[in-house]
């Protein structure tokens, strides 16, 4: 069924958004660790950088050297460079990525244990070098690194957490898919059993009913020695029975609706159905002194069954008179709105209270006493309207204020003809 569809992609989709929320959680966190990490360990290893430098630097006859045979292992040629300065800071040697080196002089005026960043987005760190006894500075060693390197890495990283990301909701949307069938097919047929249940129960109270029905018109038709008071009672149960065989006939309608597959569909004149059904009830909107106003557009057609159709709209209509008052006012009028129609029952009846809207299509459902004091009916009319508008792809909705009137509103795919 269509609504068991909506609610298994319903649970499929609350399942998904639930699992897309942990997982991006779980990845935001992951990379600021990581960041933060990464961070923290390119800042130590341009110090070491820095430091195992400044052991290739020696002072002879008032002359910085630096040893011939360097061994820096651990500078990296790609993103990182290092420079030897002299006290006056006139360069004495350079290694590694040009783009990296810095020109001279270097600046004086610096925080000595803090690794600095330019406006490049290069790091770099100032390292004094002591004479032996650590008496005397005698240069200094500027370590410096592109932060390139820590934004490609980042890159990867997000590619890869994307990436798991995505395979990890495709597998998860394929397993939730097959989760929430299995979990709905015990509803399912839970539901399938109760609809037959109504089906059968409805079926089998027609014939009872006609029999109770048929005895008392008999018994009403020859009152002779009937007492008076008797012949109330008899009325009471006509009434009874009338509403009893309304009920059963609108629960098979809804059970036979859901359960048959669909009859095959033709033009409907939307024009011409609507202009029956005004007909129909307009003497009974005389009776009740309620104005029934019809705005009609012409050649509007839909692909559709006509007597579900003309359920439909006959008990959109029934419902706005019933909850007309003497002297109210019932509007019936059709657009076409690109590929849909839009036909608007509107009244100026009771009303239906904001926090009652919701509920206005369920099943047994009145908003109030006045409402059920008002009906006499089964209480399934806008359940069965809701059913056929979604049987012929289309939707039912409405919009109401209390004491001034509601408008309900039918939305069906047309017909190009």
């Amino acid at each position: 069924m269509l609504v068991f569809q909506k609610i298994q992609r319903r649970l499929l989709l609350s399942y998904l958004v639930v699992l897309i929320s942990i997982l991006l959680s779980f990845a935001i966190a992951v990379r600021i660790v990581f960041t933060r990490v990464l961070s923290d360990r390119s800042v130590e290893n341009l110090k070491e950088l820095a430091k195992d430098a400044a052991s290739d630097m020696y002072f002879v006859d008032n002359q910085l050297k630096i040893h011939e045979e360097i061994s820096l292992e651990q500078l990296n040629p790609d993103h990182q460079a290092l420079q030897w300065f002299d006290v006056e800071g006139n360069l004495v040697e350079s290694r590694g990525l040009p783009e990296n080196l810095l020109d001279p002089p270097f600046p004086r005026q610096i925080n000595w244990d803090k690794v600095m960043t330019d406006k490049n987005r290069r790091q770099w760190y100032i390292l004094p070098v002591k004479n032996y006894d650590f008496t005397q500075t005698i240069g200094y060693v500027i370590a410096s690194q592109s932060q390139d390197y820590v934004n490609s890495t980042l890159k990867k990283l997000d590619l890869g957490l994307g990436g798991s990301i995505t395979i990890a909701l495709i597998f998860s949307g394929i397993s939730g898919i097959f989760l929430t069938r299995q979990a709905m097919q015990p509803i399912e047929e839970s539901f399938r059993r109760l609809r037959q249940f109504t089906a059968d129960a409805s079926h089998e109270l027609r014939g009872p009913l006609m029999a109770v029905k048929s005895n008392v018109d008999v018994a009403l038709k020859y009152p002779e020695g009937m007492r008076s008071s008797d012949a109330e009672k008899l009325k009471a149960v006509t009434s009874a029975v009338k509403q009893m065989t309304h009920l059963t006939e609108d629960l098979l309608f809804l059970a036979r609706t859901e359960q048959t597959p669909r009859e095959e569909r033709k033009p409907v004149d939307l024009e011409e159905l609507l202009d029956g059904l005004v007909q129909l009830y307009t003497p009974q909107a005389k009776e009740r002194r309620i104005n029934l106003k019809v705005y009609l557009t012409k050649r509007l057609y839909l692909l559709g069954e006509p007597i579900q159709l003309n359920r439909l709209f006959s008990n959109l209509i029934e419902n706005a008179l019933k909850y007309t008052v003497e002297g109210g006012k019932v509007e019936i009028r059709t657009s076409r709105e690109g590929y849909y129609l839009r036909v608007h029952v509107r009244d100026t009846g009771i009303g239906i209270a904001p926090e009652h809207i919701k509920y206005i299509f369920d099943r047994f459902w009145r908003a109030d006493e006045a409402r059920a004091y008002r009906t006499g009916g089964s209480g399934l009319g806008l359940a069965i309207a809701q059913v056929i508008a979604r049987n012929h792809g289309g939707s039912i909705s409405v919009t109401s204020q209390v004491g001034v009137g509601s408008c309900f509103t039918v939305r069906l795919p047309a017909c190009g003809r």
